[in-house]
């Protein structure tokens, strides 16, 4: 009994943790949001004066020497490419900061017309970077198969999002553990995500190449507080919320494929819901 209350303990520190994190992730993302907007702006209004040069140097192109015009053009035609990049990434930034303020700040239960390919990208980004932080070294094959065309659902943005976050953790974990394994030396740590959606159902799949679970695992992988993870690295709650995500709240299904030592393929269906 002391060793499942030091247990808990330790589990809710984390749990706390992990919401100060998240509070301080939101406010991060908000004071970053600001900067952003004027980076992309100024680099629209810049690829607007580049254009005005251009139109300059078209008018003026018999008063300078041909060396001189061609090298302005080439110089104009490489600031407008990198003005475009510029704000490429810049809105990037801002869809990921978005989604992380729509986690924060999402009501309970809200359904919302959601792109959810879209969702299902920048959380598998995410898992995947967090680790690379955590874990020096990481890096992993990530295939990503997502249907053309589908039309925005209605979801709970903020809950789905968390459990493809949780799926894709547990994922790059497993592919991290078996890489450890100094046996297997051309083992190569492989995720496959996959979207896609009918009239009926929309399915999401995120497969591993890791260790897999054995029947123990299989059994309890849905308990509350159970967890493969060493202890400080898991709450064990991941998986019996992603279950309450999927089940109880949008009425779908979450199935998994496992073989011991060879991957797990975790499976979402939702049933449709368009906007």
């Amino acid at each position: 009994m002391e060793q499942q209350v030091e247990t808990l303990q330790q589990q809710l520190q984390q749990q706390e943790k992990l919401a100060s994190l998240g509070i301080l992730s939101a406010g991060i993302a908000h004071e970053i949001q600001n900067p952003l907007n004027f980076v992309i702006n100024f680099s629209k209004l810049s690829d607007k004066l580049l254009q005005d040069l251009t139109d300059i140097i078209d008018d003026n192109a018999d008063r300078l020497p041909a060396d001189d015009r061609d090298e302005a053009r080439d110089i104009v035609a490489d600031l407008k490419e990198n003005m475009t990049k510029i704000a490429e990434h810049g809105e990037r930034a801002i869809s990921i900061i978005q989604g992380i303020l729509l986690v924060s700040r999402g009501k309970d239960n809200e359904f919302l017309p959601t792109d959810v390919s879209q969702i299902v990208k920048e959380y598998v980004r995410l898992s995947f970077h967090a680790m690379r932080a955590s874990h020096k070294g990481f890096n992993i094959t990530i295939n990503e198969d997502y249907q053309d065309g589908i039309p925005k659902m209605m979801v709970i943005p903020q809950d789905l999002s968390r459990a493809v976050l949780n799926l894709m953790n547990n994922a790059c974990y497993t592919v991290w553990k078996k890489a450890q394994d100094t046996t297997l030396p051309d083992y190569k740590p492989t995720i496959s995500v996959g979207v896609k959606a009918d009239s009926q159902q929309l399915t999401i799949t995120i497969a591993d190449n890791g260790e897999g679970m054995d029947d123990q695992v299989k059994k309890k992988i849905f308990d509350n507080f159970f967890t493969t993870k060493p202890a400080g690295q898991g709450t064990g709650l991941g998986m019996p919320i992603t279950r309450d995500i999927i089940v109880n709240k949008h009425g779908g299904q979450l199935t998994f494929d496992t073989t011991c030592g060879e991957g797990t393929t975790f499976t979402i269906t939702i049933p449709v819901k368009k906007a």
